[in-house]
């Protein structure tokens, strides 16, 4: 007998691309990992999965009008979002899929209401930082990219072939410069696909790519 595409899915468990959810009665809270999937790399919603991968179904309709909701009235811009319906052993079970978008930063509205741009981080939903915003922009504006290979240049790169990652303080302060070109030089390395930002819950830190 054929396995289900979608039980393939769950096997997988949460992670980067996957989320699990067991019910839906927040858009907003939607839209939030709306944004952060089109900010990184795309993937997938599962509706009416529990956290521990059990099946438990779709309770109403309104749930696929919330989704709907979240992309319509709660992502700016609008993420779009294809949504298929499955019928697992006569449970509805919503895949919502979206793709890693062009057009980012998508942003949704936090706790307080206020607009924020995330990103997705193993299976979380983490706040994108001002740094990695100036990235997107520079990248959708399609500024090429000129650097000047200077001390603070050289420093960086040293320090990073010794260690495994330096924070945008540690930068700033071992090399001596302002927070516009700390920030300038770490942009345009994570153009030039040079360095990699990590966000974690815990920690913002730059590695080598």
């Amino acid at each position: 007998m054929q396995v289900h595409s979608v039980i393939k899915l769950i096997e997988q468990g949460e992670h980067q691309n996957l989320d699990f959810k067991f019910a839906v009665n927040d858009s907003q809270k939607i839209a939030r990992s709306l944004s952060a999937f089109a900010n990184t790399d795309g993937g997938k919603l599962l509706i009416g999965v529990k956290d521990n991968g059990k099946i438990a179904g779709v309770r109403s309709e309104e749930e696929y009008h919330m989704i709907e909701a979240a992309s319509e009235l709660y992502t700016k811009p609008k993420v779009p979002i294809e949504v298929k319906k499955h019928l697992i052993d006569g449970k509805e079970v919503l895949e919502v899929v979206i793709e890693k978008s062009k057009k980012r930063p998508h942003t949704a509205p936090d706790e307080k209401g206020n607009f924020r741009a995330y990103v997705r981080v193993k299976d979380e939903n983490l706040l994108a930082n001002g740094l990695l915003l100036k990235v997107w922009k520079k990248e959708k504006n399609r500024q090429g990219v000129k650097i000047n290979y200077g001390d603070a240049e050289n420093f960086i790169l040293k320090y990073l072939e010794k260690h495994d990652y330096i924070t945008f303080s540690r930068f700033k302060k071992l090399a001596g410069i302002s927070f516009q070109k700390a920030e300038k030089i770490l942009v345009d390395f994570i153009l030039l696909d040079i360095i990699k930002i990590e966000i974690t819950s815990d920690l913002i830190c730059y590695k080598l790519k």
